[in-house]
């Protein structure tokens, strides 16, 4: 589409073509055009160079969405360094663990765009620079200095470093050719022209909004509405002032229709959105039929993971259709099912050019998901169905297995949320005596007093088997999130422990 072989060419190709198009809305309003963008890049690019940043060093960008944090990730592409943008909301011993990992060269954060990013300069001395494209603060750290870890090759264009549950960090070495296919296909999939304005919450941080919306939008000359904490109040505003595209998770728009309903509002009039996506999570029939009649538009859905650059599958779906698969696969890639069992369930796996170049500092576990002709292994468990559409029931480590029976959480949560006082509900296993299963489910509702756990169970009861039927339901306040809004299902069993050693309320 672009003819482009770095990310940091696809600004400098839309500033000669559209000079003036709007490329970035900033959450406070500002308006930068394609020419802005690619001064911009050029400026951090000579700002950074100066400071010793070169090919192969990494860039540490701790960050909230803003315009600085698009600017680093492609003034870093112009100098042939690799970006490493961290959500600044990590904690202190959270980023250390990925800045000794990495071996920054340079750490910049976004301290005008957010307070967390300022704190976590000041605890690192980092000096504040005014910039022509916003206020940084940089710094030269600890581990510059001492031996160099392993350069990546000079196709990598960004390390992202993805949520594990323990151990050591984990990070994938998204190549230029990565990016550019992503972007690329991501703007076809949802026919992204000049003029279109995606509304751009999911963090730049992420692969989804990284992709998605940065790669999208540079690669189609669509512009970038920036939000670096969502709201739905401001989500509200953004659509009714002319936002066109709107991709994201799940509990964003169940966040959207709550605010709504709370202001008597049943569904969206006078906006001009034309696309509205869901991804990161499952999408159930019941909620799919609420979420179309409050747009009047077809909800896509899709499926990627960081390690395949966000997009693998998508839909094109006309408004109204039962179909809650993830679509096929996008142009150029394959999917298969490797190992399925009796009902064609297995694990997903993939190749093409969306698939990461491995693990940074690891090939062992590289050499484990990655084959040797190009196969990436998700770790997530699907089948497809006869129109070549792919499910995914779940993830590997996620199967719950009671008494004998396999239990896929997505299947139990689908059924609980179809409850109209679920706002969204994440489903577990927790090992019993005697090496079986019990099924776990923490619930999320519209006010307090809305459901409680007796409810709830009934309701689960009218449409799941029995071996399905959670043990337990709690009805809690807030489930614990990543920054996307993706629910981090490994913290609940910590985060809930009081809650669950109370006694039961029945079976």
């Amino acid at each position: 589409m672009s003819g482009a072989e770095a990310i940091h060419e696809l600004i400098a190709g839309q500033a000669e073509r559209r000079p003036g198009a709007p490329a970035i809305i900033t959450d406070a309003g500002e308006e930068h055009d394609y020419a802005g963008y690619a001064a911009a890049v050029r400026e951090a690019a000579e700002l950074l160079g100066g400071r010793g940043l070169g090919p192969g060093d990494r860039l540490l960008i701790v960050a909230e969405n803003a315009f600085e944090t698009a600017v680093l990730i492609f003034a870093a592409s112009a100098l042939g360094a690799v970006a490493v943008p961290v959500n600044a909301r990590m904690t202190s011993g959270e980023l250390a663990r990925i800045e000794a990992h990495c071996a920054p060269r340079l750490v910049a954060y976004t301290c005008g765009a957010s307070q967390e990013a300022q704190a976590h300069g000041d605890t690192a001395g980092a000096a504040r620079l005014e910039t022509g494209f916003g206020p940084l603060a940089l710094a030269a750290p600890p581990s510059a200095q001492a031996p160099a870890a392993m350069v990546p090759g000079a196709d990598v264009a960004v390390l992202l470093y993805t949520t594990g549950t323990t151990g050591d960090p984990k990070g994938v070495m998204l190549t230029h050719g990565n990016l550019l296919f992503a972007g690329a296909a991501s703007a076809r999939l949802r026919d992204l022209v000049p003029g279109d304005v995606i509304y751009g919450a999911l963090p730049l941080t992420h692969v989804f909004g990284l992709a998605s919306m940065l790669m999208a939008s540079a690669s189609s000359g669509a512009a970038v509405q920036l939000e670096a904490r969502f709201t739905p109040e401001r989500l509200l505003a953004a659509l009714r002032a002319g936002v066109t595209v709107f991709p994201a998770v799940p509990q964003m728009h169940a966040l959207l229709m709550k605010h709504t309903a709370e202001l008597g509002m049943d569904r969206l009039d006078g906006a001009a959105l034309r696309y509205v996506s869901s991804g990161a999570a499952p999408l159930d029939p019941a909620w799919k039929r609420k979420a179309e009649a409050f747009y009047g538009l077809p909800l896509q859905n899709g499926y990627g993971m960081t390690e395949s650059t966000a997009g693998t599958c998508g839909t094109r779906n006309p408004i109204g259709t039962a179909d809650t698969s993830v679509g096929r696969p996008l142009e150029g890639i394959e999917v298969r099912i490797d190992a399925p069992d009796a009902e064609g369930v297995g694990e997903i796996v993939t190749r093409g050019p969306h698939v990461m170049k491995g693990y940074y500092l690891n090939s062992a576990e590289t050499a484990r998901v990655l084959s040797a002709d190009g196969w990436l292994r998700t770790g997530d468990l699907g089948r497809i169905d006869a129109d070549g559409c792919l499910h995914v029931v779940g993830r590997c480590k996620e199967l719950i297995i009671r008494s004998g029976f396999n239990v896929y959480p997505p299947e139990v949560e689908a059924a609980i949320n179809a409850h109209p006082a679920v706002v969204q509900c994440a489903v577990v296993g927790r090992r019993v005596e005697g090496g079986n299963e019990e099924v776990l489910a923490f619930a999320q509702c519209t006010a307090p007093g809305a459901a409680d756990e007796d409810m709830l169970k009934a309701f689960a009861a009218e449409h799941l088997s029995s071996y399905k039927r959670p043990s337990r339901i709690l009805v809690v306040d807030r489930l614990p999130a990543a920054a996307t809004g993706k629910i981090l299902k490994h913290r609940l069993l910590g985060t809930f422990a009081a809650q669950l050693d109370a006694s039961p309320k029945g079976d």
